[in-house]
């Protein structure tokens, strides 16, 4: 079996590469830019025990998702589970924001959906699932994420739409929204607050603590299975009930 993160050299994009490895998938991981983290991300799968293939494009174009798709495919014959979670933080406010660098980031939060889902046609196959990893930034305004925010409000969209043409095919689509963790997006959006913002939001927390991998990593695993498999279309927050807050 096959596994495909958008995003999975760092954060939760490899907390879920390291995952599903585990389960016994060769895992591609796609980053952009920083080789030296991806070469850290791919021993960490080994040293695991699992197999990992690097694939170093930008998702932000179509030409980029073709180009990732055309490296899985010398590997691999179909893609079992495609998980978006890469992320352009650019922290600003809507009426500050700079045009260009504002593409950008929905390109790469959001549109880079539609062109890898796209570009892996005839990889991903009926029993395949793919996953969106999304945030309640798409539902409520949170300062300077409108970049990501207004992002993941389309992608949970082209969810609901591609949901419904991809079912025909056995193929699924969900959104994840785990609890707020302390990832180099978050740093790059809250700066120096970051890591009080996520103490603080781990004691506030319904159920009394922080979100941990598992609690995210054990549904996606469910979500995958044949047992899930009327289940699509949908958004599922792993947040202990703190997105329940007003």
């Amino acid at each position: 079996m096959a596994t495909l993160v958008l995003g999975g050299s760092r954060g939760i994009g490899l907390e879920i590469a390291s995952a599903f490895a585990r389960d016994g998938n060769h895992v591609f991981i796609n980053y952009a830019n920083d080789d030296a983290v991806a070469d850290e991300a791919e021993r960490r799968i080994l040293n695991e025990g699992g197999s990992c293939t690097l694939v170093k494009a930008d998702v932000s174009t179509p030409a980029g998702c073709t180009a990732i798709a055309q490296a899985v495919r010398q590997v691999a014959g179909r893609v079992d589970q495609l998980v978006h979670s890469a992320v352009m933080a650019y922290p600003t406010s809507i009426l500050d924001a700079e045009p260009a660098r504002f593409d950008k980031a929905v390109s790469v939060n959001g549109l880079s959906l539609l062109y890898i889902t796209q570009a892996l046609a005839g990889l991903l196959v009926r029993g395949s699932t793919i996953f969106y990893l999304t945030s309640r930034g798409g539902r409520t305004v949170i300062e300077n994420y409108v970049a990501v925010g207004v992002s993941k409000a389309l992608a949970e969209s082209l969810v609901r739409y591609m949901a419904v043409e991809l079912a025909p095919r056995g193929i699924r689509i969900n959104s994840i929204a785990p609890g707020i963790v302390e990832t180099d997006a978050v740093r790059a959006v809250f700066g120096n607050n970051a890591s009080s913002l996520v103490a603080q939001s781990a004691q506030k927390n319904p159920s009394g603590r922080a979100v941990q991998s598992e609690d995210y990593v054990a549904l996606m695993r469910f979500l995958a299975s044949p047992a899930a498999e009327y289940i699509t279309g949908q958004t599922f927050f792993v947040s202990g009930g703190a997105n329940l807050h007003a």
